[in-house]
């Protein structure tokens, strides 16, 4: 486990890059885009045969890599403030022992093995306890893999209480010698500009194919 005591403050949004954004869209009745990007996972799914570590694991990993090089993903509205994080998690959904799903944050490391053993006991306990893991002093991404289904895309529900951004993907898929993967990118505009989106999507996918 990560035993660093990550923290979370308020900001005032005037002194940051997203103050134009703060004043347009942080009262919008609907502040969240949704990207689509069909990635290449060939690289990862070899690795995870290869190394025999989860893809979902893996495809989380490379979430929280390319994320903790976009300064926009350590901030996040919440409520009407802006918060500044110094650390990241991934949120995977766990199918529980009572045949329901639980939510499970799991802490960012660099360290893919570091970030692997955690997530391994964590959603196992998530799974045992049917008790979320939410970890509250970190800027969470949330993700959704449906991986029994082909599915095309789609696009998370706005809350109006968590604005965290999230992905959701399907089931991958193979042809010749290449895997894909579409992913869905939801995020809330006062944290994120169209542009940093994209970059981090294009950032993923070099992730992915520089993970060994």
């Amino acid at each position: 486990m990560d035993i660093t005591q990550p923290k979370v403050t308020e900001i005032n949004p005037a002194n940051t890059t997203r103050a134009y954004a703060f004043e347009m869209w942080m009262k919008a009745p609907m502040p969240m885009v949704t990207l689509f990007k069909t990635l290449d996972v060939t690289r990862l799914l070899k690795v995870s045969r290869n190394r025999g570590l989860k893809f979902n694991m893996l495809m989380c990993w490379c979430i929280g890599k390319a994320a903790s090089g976009i300064k926009e993903f350590y901030m996040l509205p919440v409520g009407e403030s802006l918060l500044h994080y110094d650390s990241i998690a991934v949120n995977t959904i766990v199918a529980n022992s009572k045949g329901e799903v639980s939510s499970c944050d799991v802490p960012f490391s660099e360290n893919i093995e570091t970030f692997n053993d955690d997530y391994i006991n964590l959603t196992r306990r998530v799974a045992e306890s049917c008790v979320n893991h939410d970890i509250a002093d970190r800027m969470v991404i949330g993700t959704s893999a449906l991986a029994a289904y082909d599915i095309d895309g789609a696009v998370g529900m706005y809350s109006g209480i968590f604005n965290n951004p999230f992905l959701i993907w399907g089931k991958y898929r193979q042809k010749f010698f290449k895997t894909t993967l579409t992913v869905s990118f939801q995020f809330h505009h006062t944290q994120i500009d169209g542009a940093h989106a994209a970059r981090f999507l294009t950032e993923l996918q070099n992730t992915i194919h520089r993970i060994c």
